[in-house]
């Protein structure tokens, strides 16, 4: 049953969809995100107090264009529509949609007339454009209450319907004025009071979980990583002493990790954390493989199947609960999002699983939300605030083939990088940071000798969301001082590479 206010998000398939989402969750609001084409009754039994509809790859009048069910207008409830959502605004109720002459992406300086959803930013503003397509005409009861010098209707409005529609996406942080304008919706228009705040959800999600396993019994993997442990947490308050906790070592993981997590978790669960070492299962089923997708769902497989036999060792086990957060779930292509990369415990599921279900209360939570709910469950600064990790580990950090010996040289890079960056004070600067063994050799010199070894890549990144970063301006003597070092500490490596891409259009992960 709904506790709180809800705003539900309509899922085009646009690029920024999940920041949307984000956005408003920051203004105190709960939202979900749902299919684009949900059904009108569908929407209403959920009680929404406002919609918005997001941006998306395609021209609305296009055959096969994600499309909305014309319903939903007539719901009373107050709608935004973002990019795609202004034009499919116009297209279903009778304006006209179609290409520009002359195309905007980038930032571009917008006029905003007076309306509720611009009060306090009215006059010029600096927006974030990313579109082809324009509103022509209108829709009968609509206004235009805004306009680039090449976009006439860069903002729409039916002020008696409440329904309103903007050309810019304001869910990003180079439309100067966008929080400010999403606030306006949430407030002014909707009305909306802000009750949602992570004590409340925590005790929420606490008690959905008692709901949903009953007097079953749960095994929780666990990475040791920043989700997996409040995913563990967030199970031992719900069901206490029918948590178990299995940490498997895939050989996968960075250097003194395992030793690590199983201090560390062994106690804070004592016998409820069970360690069990298939890193030689994990290294001979990723022998000669090298796409990564094949590698991801390899390992999301073997995890499960290895969690299976914990599971028979243990008894009977109901339900298998692991550490999925949103960004997982939309990069692993649900929803209208294209699959970006599979994550081992979404896309990289196996079909069919030895339980009677998978539990997954983080999966529509952010990273920076889970920290949150962290700290709310009481774990230490230092786990919350731990390294991300991904959970294929080391896998998608070896580009190409994996051998034991590749692994070696990334984990001594890594470590060395990973201290240089604590050394200089960074860590908790930098949200993400790590090394990566390139597929590529080339030729060097040390000593009066020539080599020809490998190229390690430094990656740093610093996010909001984890959905979109820039890269880190690390100080030059940092990086020289890790290039330095791991050159001449890391055998078989002879250069080292610094990343300065953003994403997108890269990703954090290599693979």
């Amino acid at each position: 049953m709904q506790t709180h206010q809800l705003v539900l998000v309509l899922d085009f398939g646009g690029q920024y969809n999940q920041l949307i989402a984000r956005r408003v969750r920051d203004e105190g609001v709960y939202c979900e995100m749902i299919r684009g084409n949900t059904k009108a009754e569908e929407i209403r039994a959920k009680s929404p107090l406002g919609i918005i509809l997001t941006g998306g790859p395609m021209s609305v009048y296009e055959k096969g264009a994600p499309q909305i069910d014309p319903g939903v207008f007539a719901l009373g409830v107050p709608i935004l529509g973002i990019c795609y959502g202004q034009q499919l605004i116009a297209h279903v109720l009778g304006g006209k949609v179609s290409s520009a002459q002359k195309r905007e992406y980038g930032q571009a300086s917008v006029i905003l007339q007076k309306s509720p959803l611009f009060q306090g930013v009215e006059g010029e503003s600096l927006c974030w454009m990313s579109h082809t397509d324009q509103v022509r005409t209108l829709p009968d009861g609509f206004s235009p209450i805004g306009f680039t010098a090449s976009c006439p209707i860069a903002a729409i409005a039916d002020e008696t319907r409440k329904i309103y529609g903007v050309q810019f996406h304001p869910e990003v942080q180079h439309s100067v004025r966008g929080k400010k304008i999403l606030r306006n919706f949430l407030y002014q228009v909707c009305g909306l009071s802000g009750d949602w705040r992570m004590d409340s959800y925590a005790e929420e999600l606490t008690e959905k979980l008692r709901s949903q396993i009953g007097e079953g019994s749960v095994l929780c993997a666990l990475s040791g990583g920043v989700d997996s442990s409040v995913c563990a947490a967030l199970l031992h308050r719900a069901v206490g002493e029918r948590l178990s906790c299995v940490f498997v070592d895939t050989g996968l993981l960075r250097k003194n990790e395992a030793k690590e997590v199983e201090e560390q978790f062994g106690k804070r669960f004592g016998k409820s954390l069970i360690s069990i070492d298939a890193g030689a299962r994990f290294l001979q089923k990723l022998g000669g493989v090298s796409d990564p997708e094949q590698k991801r769902k390899i390992i999301g497989a073997e995890f499960i199947r290895v969690f299976e036999e914990a599971a028979k060792q243990l008894g009977t086990v109901d339900y298998l609960a692991q550490g999925t957060i949103y960004p997982d779930v939309i990069e692993s292509g649900s929803g209208s999002a294209a699959t970006i990369k599979s994550h081992h415990n979404v896309g990289g599921l196996p079909d069919v699983i030895d339980f009677k279900q998978i539990v997954e209360p983080l999966r529509d939570l952010f990273k920076d939300e889970v920290r949150r709910l962290g700290l709310e469950l009481g774990l230490p600064q230092a786990l919350v605030w731990r390294q991300p990790f991904p959970g294929p580990g080391l896998a998608v950090r070896v580009l190409g083939e994996i051998t034991e010996e590749k692994l070696a040289i990334l984990r001594e890079a890594d470590a060395i990088f990973r201290e240089e960056v604590a050394t200089a004070g960074l860590q908790t600067s930098i949200n993400q940071y790590f090394a990566v063994l390139t597929n590529l050799r080339s030729v060097g010199v040390m000593g009066d000798a020539r080599t020809y070894d490998y190229a390690i890549a430094l990656r740093a990144v610093e996010t909001l969301d984890f959905m979109t970063v820039d890269w880190s301006r690390i100080p030059f003597e940092v990086l020289a001082s890790a290039s330095s070092r791991i050159v001449n500490e890391v055998p078989e490596v002879n250069r080292v590479l610094y990343d300065i891409t953003t994403k997108p259009p890269a990703t954090i992960e290599y693979e």
